[in-house]
């Protein structure tokens, strides 16, 4: 039934309108969520199965929630969804600032409207997308912030005592009455303020500068925080952690399909870049590939955690570092190439915390690493590895192309290579072509170069060839005279051309 057009509380009163708490609202509306299968959480992938169960059961049971995980884990987002479970429309009384029902009203100012107007209390109504706040917990952050304060000027303009409630300059918390309140990073708060949070969770008072004012609240809260072990800059008090009901695990994606799958639906492409430039899975791949060497790579902090905002950032990077190739050779569509990895590295580099052994090896490398790795895990996928080949006494292809590299030839896979000079380059080293068509018969005609260069990446992972970082580029090479042919000072000068890439 639609109540929006009722404005006043006898009105409401005749219409039957029943009112609800929040949680017990969240908990109607789950219930019926649940048994028409429509499901609140829409756009929260690889969590059917564990998040999402324990989430419902929590709302079943009317509790406060913590969402505990690392960064990156769609924690917040699952907080703002929770809007979805409340009542489109609920009434108000008109100007209340803590949002108080018309049939029980919590301040003052309700209570006094109410003896005062009786039946013609004017009533608003809230929309539910009014009925969320958020609030990141930082040192700052002060007791009058989330609960408030006294107000001197209002109390000797008024003549009352400060112990009335109507000096109170009420915080984010008692203005969120009948609303869902999220404190992000909770362990940051200071300690002193989350103990003023104790009453509220528990006994619904509140206190401020030694007044106790009793204000039953209806709120629904719901906090963050990643595992305390994480974070050096606090951890969440026991008493208040044990007022919080139910603690909830977050997790990063099992599989790289679901880790693509978010990365699909959060990254920012242009409609443009849609039209111009063609992605094979493969990269799609390899880009989630990366995020879970990272996470279970040595050089990198896994107490810090490696956040799904990685993968976003860089698969934008990737389109784009594609696109940017495009309009200089005024190409007018693009095949994302292997060699285009490259351009993601600013895109590691920031949202991975290394250890000490990573910070001795310095960001840059770490994710050429984290490259290469997952470059050689794909492989696998596409191609026998030589190890394979050996084992299984078939005919090593590969040799070809060793033997052709061998004999002092090379070939430069500079960033900004047209198509045109691409295929020519890749056309150039023998059997290359062949060896694709024999393991990909059914790849499409526009990705035989791809998988040709991807071919040389992983031969060169698995040490058969020789891959160096060019001023703007990449140069194979054979791997045995390479090793004795290069000077220490060239390999400074590689390293530092790799970093100054990136600068």
């Amino acid at each position: 039934m639609n109540y929006t057009n009722i404005t006043t509380l006898g009105e409401l009163k005749k219409s039957g309108y029943k009112s609800r708490t929040i949680k017990d609202e969240l908990r109607q509306n789950l219930i019926y969520s649940l048994r028409n299968t429509h499901n609140p959480f829409g756009g929260i992938i690889g969590y059917d199965d564990t998040v999402i169960p324990d989430i419902q059961t929590a709302i079943l049971s009317r509790h406060n929630i913590i969402l505990l995980g690392l960064r990156g884990q769609a924690k917040t987002k699952i907080a703002r969804l929770l809007i979805n479970l409340l009542d489109e429309y609920i009434p108000v009384i008109e100007g209340s600032e803590l949002n108080d029902d018309p049939l029980h009203p919590l301040s003052k100012y309700g209570k006094d409207i109410l003896i005062r107007d009786g039946d013609s209390t004017k009533i608003s109504w809230l929309h539910r997308t009014e009925r969320y706040t958020e609030k990141l917990a930082t040192p700052d952050v002060s007791v009058a912030d989330l609960i408030g304060d006294v107000d001197p000027i209002k109390a000797a303009s008024l003549k009352l005592p400060y112990s009335d409630e109507r000096v109170i300059h009420f915080g984010l918390i008692p203005r969120s009455n009948r609303s869902i309140f999220v404190i992000n990073e909770l362990p940051d708060l200071q300690a002193r303020i989350q103990v003023a949070l104790f009453n509220i969770l528990q006994e619904s008072d509140i206190q401020i500068r030694g007044f106790k004012i009793r204000l039953p609240l209806d709120i629904q809260f719901v906090f963050t925080a990643n595992p305390e072990d994480y974070t050096n800059r606090g951890s969440i008090v026991t008493p208040l952690k044990d007022r919080i009901d139910s603690q909830i695990l977050t997790h990063y994606p099992k599989t790289t399909e679901i880790s693509k799958q978010i990365t699909n639906q959060e990254a920012i492409i242009t409609a443009e870049q849609k039209d111009t430039i063609i992605v094979h899975e493969l990269l799609k791949d390899l880009i989630e590939q990366i995020a879970f060497e990272a996470r279970a790579s040595e050089y990198i902090d896994p107490k810090s955690g490696v956040s799904a905002r990685l993968t976003i950032s860089a698969y934008e990077n990737l389109i784009s570092t594609a696109e940017r190739r495009r309009i200089l050779n005024n190409d007018k569509k693009t095949v994302v190439r292997i060699s285009d990895l490259y351009g993601i590295i600013p895109a590691i580099t920031g949202k991975v915390e290394l250890v000490y052994e990573g910070e001795q090896e310095g960001p840059f490398k770490v994710a050429n690493i984290l490259i290469s790795k997952a470059i050689k895990s794909m492989f696998e996928r596409y191609f026998p590895t030589p190890d394979h080949l050996k084992k299984s006494r078939e005919e090593n292809q590969y040799q070809k192309i060793t033997s052709w590299f061998a004999k002092g030839n090379k070939i430069d896979l500079l960033n900004n290579l047209s198509n045109k000079e691409y295929e020519k380059q890749l056309s150039s080293v023998p059997c290359l072509e062949d060896i694709v068509k024999k393991y990909l018969p059914n790849e499409k005609e526009n990705f035989r170069l791809l998988f040709m260069e991807f071919l040389l990446h992983g031969l060169a992972e698995f040490s058969l060839l020789s891959k160096f970082r060019l001023e703007r580029g990449l140069q194979f090479k054979d791997m045995l005279s390479s090793m004795f042919t290069m000077s220490a000072a060239e390999k400074d000068q590689d390293e530092d051309d790799e970093e100054s890439l990136y600068r």
